[in-house]
């Protein structure tokens, strides 16, 4: 089986990028044929260093990094990336399963048709909204709470909710339109990483689509539990902005009597630092690991906004530490609440309820092996992963070799040549 891997960068910047390299590797170790298709130049993870990974670069400039009238406007159609992706697929074997997980800083809408031209099956891995919310979290910076809005309906448009400006709030719509024309209607596999995910964009998705579960990879090996109840802190992992609630811990810490620990950067660094909070910066992943190990009593993950699947989640409950997460996260069906950690609502009396609980050494203790064994009676490792995403790719296949799967399917992709132009 060939599986072509489509992502933005060959390093981890993120959460997606880490699940792309993650999956590539482990269906190479499962004997899987991957080329993986790589959208801005730069630095290369040692994951892809393996003999069944077929790199490609298709030398795409970061949107960021452009003008801001260049990049709005290749951000909503890029006909460059959609001929470098069409030619890269040309150049290579024929694919039997296209996957992508993430579009939006290099690719644009315009990638979508031609790799329904491949002729093979395309999934998309959702970690986040971006296929059917213009500002791709499905919230209101403006409220600072969760949206209720449907996407792309007239109050959606109407609203100032993106995170940086009204006018950054249309150009995203304009790209959603361009994306749902893309689209047009030809059935696109979601793989979802959570089931509040599956719930949430089957509602919000405009197209025909095919629903799928698959758990995210962690790059984690099995050790000895760690030792919370001698920590120091709880410690927050992320980027420290308010939607993810980089400030909730902060002001429940204070509230509960312990040290808040953060490890990340963000635009509420100063706040931080001011309120009497540490902070150690960026962490390389080994270093902020071992940090974890050493100093948490606890990790705390109280987004705000209905995160998928946050990675630090299932890291810490691999090592052995309770984790106190929101109940709008998709990583809150990993945690059981009292047993390893705390699912509460992201609000600071609720946070500092939970956070109070951690005071106690003998508890402590006893939520991290908790959470150590039950992560390892089924551990989401990147080898776990790999056949599970194996056996969906096999599932799909077997679906599509029957004459009505296949018909169901293809049929728009085969209509629809290589090198198509934009839909409007």
């Amino acid at each position: 089986m060939h599986v072509v891997v489509l992502a933005e960068f060959a390093a981890p910047s993120g959460g997606a990028e880490k699940v792309a390299l993650e999956s590539a590797r482990g269906l190479a170790e499962l004997g899987l044929a991957v080329s993986y298709l790589q959208g801005v130049p730069g630095p290369v993870d040692p994951l892809l260093d393996h003999p069944r990974i077929r790199r490609v670069e298709l030398g795409l400039p970061d949107i960021w990094n452009r003008g801001a009238v260049v990049g709005a406007v290749s951000g909503v159609w890029d006909r460059e990336a959609a001929a470098r992706v069409g030619a890269a697929l040309a150049a290579l074997p024929r694919a039997d399963i296209v996957h992508l997980h993430q579009w939006t800083r290099s690719l644009s809408p315009s990638v979508f048709p031609v790799l329904f031209a491949a002729g093979a099956p395309v999934l998309a891995t959702l970690h986040d909204y971006f296929l059917a919310c213009p500002n791709g979290v499905y919230y209101r910076f403006d409220r600072a709470e969760p949206c209720a809005l449907r996407p792309m309906s007239a109050a959606c448009i109407a609203v100032p909710c993106d995170s940086r400006s009204r006018l950054h709030k249309l150009v995203r719509v304009a790209r959603t339109a361009a994306l749902g024309r893309a689209i047009g209607g030809r059935p696109l596999h979601l793989v979802h990483v959570c089931e509040a995910s599956r719930a949430r964009m089957g509602a919000l998705f405009g197209g025909a689509a095919f629903h799928h579960r698959l758990d995210n990879p962690v790059r984690v090996r099995f050790e000895a539990p760690a030792t919370p109840e001698s920590g120091d802190a709880v410690v927050y992992l992320g980027r420290l902005t308010r939607e993810k609630g980089a400030d909730l811990v902060a002001e429940a810490a204070r509230a509960a009597g312990l040290p808040a620990l953060f490890i990340g950067t963000g635009p509420l660094e100063a706040e931080l630092r001011a309120g009497g909070a540490e902070l150690l910066g960026w962490q390389a992943p080994e270093d902020a690991r071992a940090i974890l190990r050493a100093r948490a009593r606890a990790l705390a993950a109280p987004s705000r906004w209905y995160e998928t699947g946050p990675l630090t989640v299932y890291e810490a409950l691999a090592a052995g530490i309770p984790v106190v997460t929101s109940e709008r996260s998709g990583a809150s069906e990993k945690v059981r609440d009292g047993e390893t950690g705390f699912v509460v609502a992201p609000e600071a009396e609720s946070l500092a309820r939970a956070f109070a609980q951690f005071r106690d050494d003998a508890r402590v203790a006893r939520l991290g092996r908790a959470a150590h064994a039950r992560f390892w009676s089924a551990p989401a490792t990147i080898a776990a992963h790999a056949h599970a995403a194996a056996d969906l790719y096999r599932r799909i296949l077997a679906d599509c070799a029957a004459p009505i799967g296949c018909a169901v399917q293809h049929v728009c992709a085969e209509q629809t040549p290589r090198g198509v132009s934009a839909p409007f």
